[in-house]
């Protein structure tokens, strides 16, 4: 069972520093014990100009036949011969995979302390496996890593006898993958596609199998177009696990779009930067922005309402200011997501004392979101019917009533911005609407008079000066300030 990595380099960066990523040194061959056998990492070549990683994996068929005994998977009656004469040793499959993420694990990880930038970055890459079993054949490989970014993907059928080529092609493949990609990235991608294609496990497929999926699918598996292939598979066709792994699969699509990761907006915005570091995603400026304006606001105990996998709650968490922190969504689902994120089972003592999860609706009041300094709307109110929303306004600001509450939406002018949004649609198929500037501002002026708030409003994201920020936020403030001293505050914040 084979695999090589091969990349190409120059004086600037020379192609050695696969070592570094792959935290294997070039100059030396090294073992690996594995629960079936023995997995060796060389190096046939490593120069400046070209370095190549071997993996290659020594699986002990007897060691393999011991191991999957008194599982009560049962067989045909000469299914014992079947267990000791079969291409598990030569065929890469999900040994191979487990081999890599023993061998390669701060790799996969994308870890890399020596060079942090290298491992963060794509670099030109070459991966081959000589005997990859495909059920499906090499068009379903194609349709498996062709949305991947690789530039070419070479599956080339494997015929059964290469002496009667009349008898036709085999279930293997001789895989071929070029492209510039991170080395984290690619191998995942084959930690998870070779037992998909081979379409079997050595080991039985627990619960657990889920989490692993989607922590080496994240970034590519839920937009995938074979994403439910690709899961059915992995997980064994285990129907419970696999309805599971749908549904938050569903949830990371719809946070990702929500979020609509503006990287190649701001590159937009920002053309002829000097700067080639990669821009901050509108997420990530989201939430500094909040916490920020918790900050000034003074606020301790803070309600995320609508908290969905708890992002804003991590890291509110991570700041000892906020000394108690409560997520509320109506989906019981997404709050499971959130308690795995925030590791709630292994959290301290003092820590999960700091920490509520509650299941709830925005449109209904609720005595248990009293007394608190603030609470936060982030990217919440686009999904409510408009004809929902007093329900919401009343809930919160009249009776939760904390004394800070921040609202962030998109600003619908700004969509022009984004090349790949059609016109006329909105970031998010769940939005009931997008408003422009002077709509949200209509609609918050008039909540902080009904409720007695002042509001001011800040954005969120580079402020284009046609046509505003990616996301406004509005910041009310219970009391008697006007509108622009509470802006001034703010912004000065």
């Amino acid at each position: 069972m084979f695999l090589t990595i091969s990349t190409t380099g120059s004086p600037e960066r020379p192609a050695t520093d696969l070592g570094f990523l792959l935290h294997k040194h070039p100059g030396r061959a090294q073992a690996f014990s594995t629960s079936h056998g023995t997995a060796h990492v060389f190096y046939p070549e490593a120069s400046v100009e070209r370095c190549t990683a071997a993996l290659l994996l020594e699986v002990d068929p007897i060691a393999l036949v011991r191991k999957g005994k008194g599982k009560g998977r049962g067989g045909a009656p000469d299914s014992a011969l079947a267990q000791y004469v079969n291409d598990r040793p030569y065929a890469a499959s999900s040994l191979l995979s487990v081999a890599m993420s023993t061998v390669f694990k701060s790799a996969l990880s994308g870890a890399c302390k020596a060079m942090p930038e290298r491992a963060a970055a794509p670099m030109e890459l070459r991966i081959e496996v000589p005997a990859l079993p495909a059920r499906g054949g090499a068009e379903l490989v194609r349709k498996l890593f062709g949305p991947l970014g690789w530039t070419r993907v070479e599956a080339e059928a494997v015929p059964l006898d290469e002496t009667f080529p009349d008898w036709g092609d085999s279930r293997y493949v001789r895989l071929v993958l070029e492209g510039e990609l991170r080395l984290a990235d690619a191998l995942r991608q084959l930690y998870v596609l070779l037992p998909v294609l081979d379409d079997a496990k050595h080991y039985w497929v627990a619960p657990d199998e889920v989490d692993k999926l989607l922590r080496a699918g994240e970034g590519w598996l839920a937009e995938h177009p074979e994403h439910k292939l690709i899961t059915s598979r992995y997980l064994a066709r285990r129907w419970g696990l696999t309805r599971q792994a749908m549904e938050r699969l569903e949830l990371v699509r719809l946070a990702e779009a929500d979020d609509l990761d503006v990287e190649s907006v701001d590159n937009a915005v920002d053309e002829g930067s000097d700067t080639e570091e990669r821009p901050v995603p509108l997420a990530v400026r989201r939430r500094d922005a909040i916490l920020s304006a918790l900050t000034a606001a003074g606020a301790g105990r803070v309600l995320d309402l609508g908290c969905g996998q708890g992002q804003l709650v991590q890291a509110l968490l991570k700041d000892p200011r906020f000394t108690e922190v409560v997520g509320l969504d109506v989906s019981m689902r997404a709050l499971t997501i959130a308690a795995r994120r925030l590791k709630l089972d292994r959290m301290g003592e003092r820590q999960a004392a700091r920490v509520t999860l509650r299941q709830g609706s925005l449109t209904y009041t609720d005595k248990r979101l009293k007394g608190y300094d603030a609470a936060v709307l982030s990217e919440v109110i686009e999904h409510l019917d408009p004809e929902r929303l007093p329900a919401l306004e009343f809930a919160v600001f009249g009776s939760a009533r904390p004394r800070t509450v921040l609202v962030t939406t998109p600003n619908v002018e700004y969509n022009v911005r984004w090349e790949t949004l059609p016109a006329g649609h909105t970031r998010h198929s769940d939005h009931r609407f997008e408003w422009t500037r002077a709509e949200f501002r209509a609609w918050a002026d008039a909540v902080a008079a009904r409720y007695g708030y002042g509001v001011a409003y800040v954005p969120v994201g580079p402020d284009d000066p046609e046509v505003g920020p990616p996301t406004q936020m509005a910041v009310f403030t219970a009391g008697t300030a006007t509108t622009d001293e509470t802006e001034k505050e703010a912004k000065a914040a």
